[in-house]
């Protein structure tokens, strides 16, 4: 198979980590695993975060030249499909289903998003764009069962749509953790949704019964003297250890006996699925993104706040026995279904549902 990829929000080797960069990488690295030659088309970001009108309209006018640029490299390197990742009204694909009009090749998409109400306000033209790439694919890939419910509401009668799950760039499942050091928390420490888990697991700690308890902080980022200010109560049982690489994250599971990350509007998180495979429990609270990705339990509700998260982290570490038996159960779970061969199956199948096979 020889095929162009493309993200619009952030390439896949933009410098800044990110959830949306490392799926992208994740994403490539599936492709591969099935003897895909892989063409990164294009690293033009779309994203405009404030909704310019002047933004929206440069960035459109660059596009342009792009699927210029693009149609002969295409013809030339003889690709066969184009599959963008991650197609939504702040940040479209601008570039894919033109090139793919005039190749005349399957457009496909993995986790693109419906917002008819961005269709008026300060993103129309964008949500206008994104919302005629959807149409345009041949194929989708979602992520979520919520992205499904308005993916398929507004499909077009041939369009495909598929449930791809989660997963981890990895085909191994590593020892299993003893589960007995200190809770482990990671996350990025930025404005928005993150701080406000962090927020949340500052309330949460000052609620706690259990007086045996540490907390290592895995994470850095511009909001860091917020996190530490909210945290200084519990300073003797804190440890930051700033943002770490793969590897000293893995090691940072290694220790820990369970992952505490609220997921404040999170779309699912791919270190919930690096913690259970590790064998470690989850205490998070019950959100749609999170279901994708969290081993069967009963997660806290969010109108529970910090409350219903103290005593679910309350009853994990009174009752070791529990923490191992869901993490066993957390550790099957992702072996199941959320590693790489089961991810390059399904895309793969859905390859092959637009006449694209190896």
């Amino acid at each position: 198979m020889n095929l162009a990829f493309y993200a619009p929000m952030k390439r896949p080797d933009h410098p800044v980590p990110s959830g949306d960069r490392n799926i992208a990488r994740s994403l490539l690295a599936a492709l591969q695993h099935l003897n895909a030659h892989v063409t990164v088309a294009s690293t033009l970001r779309s994203r405009d975060g404030i909704g310019n009108a002047d933004t929206q309209h440069r960035i459109i006018a660059a596009a342009q030249s792009e699927v210029e640029r693009l149609v002969p490299i295409g013809r030339s390197a003889g690709w066969q499909a184009w599959i963008t990742y991650h197609n939504y009204y702040k940040a479209p694909d601008l570039i894919g289903p033109a090139v793919c009009r005039v190749l005349n090749i399957p457009y496909l998409q993995i986790e693109s998003t419906r917002a008819k109400k961005r269709l008026r306000g300060p993103w129309a033209e964008f949500a206008q764009r994104a919302e005629a790439a959807t149409d345009a694919a041949d194929a989708i890939f979602y992520f979520t069962t919520r992205d499904a419910q308005s993916l398929h509401e507004h499909a077009r009668p041939d369009q495909f749509l598929m449930h791809l799950k989660p997963f981890l760039v990895r085909s191994d499942v590593p020892e299993p953790v003893t589960a007995n050091g200190p809770i482990l928390s990671v996350g990025m420490m930025r404005a928005g949704d993150k701080l406000a888990s962090y927020q949340l697991i500052a309330e949460t700690l000052a609620l706690l019964k259990s007086d045996h308890w540490q907390l290592e902080i895995a994470g850095d980022g511009a909001e860091r003297a917020c996190v530490e200010a909210w945290m200084t109560p519990f300073a003797d049982r804190i440890r930051f250890l700033g943002q770490l690489d793969h590897d000293a994250l893995q090691h940072a599971f290694k220790r820990a006996s369970i992952m505490f990350w609220p997921g404040v509007h999170e779309a699912f998180g791919l270190s919930y699925l690096e913690a259970q495979l590790a064998g470690l429990p989850v205490v998070a609270q019950d959100r749609p993104g999170m279901r994708e990705v969290l081993a069967p339990f009963h997660y806290p509700a969010v109108q529970d706040g910090a409350a219903g998260l103290a005593e679910m982290l309350d009853h994990f570490l009174k009752h070791p026995e529990m923490r191992h038996q869901q993490g066993e159960a957390a550790r099957e779970f992702v072996r199941k279904g959320h590693l790489m061969p089961a991810a390059a199956q399904t895309l793969k199948a859905g390859l092959a549902h637009v006449g694209i096979t190896s």
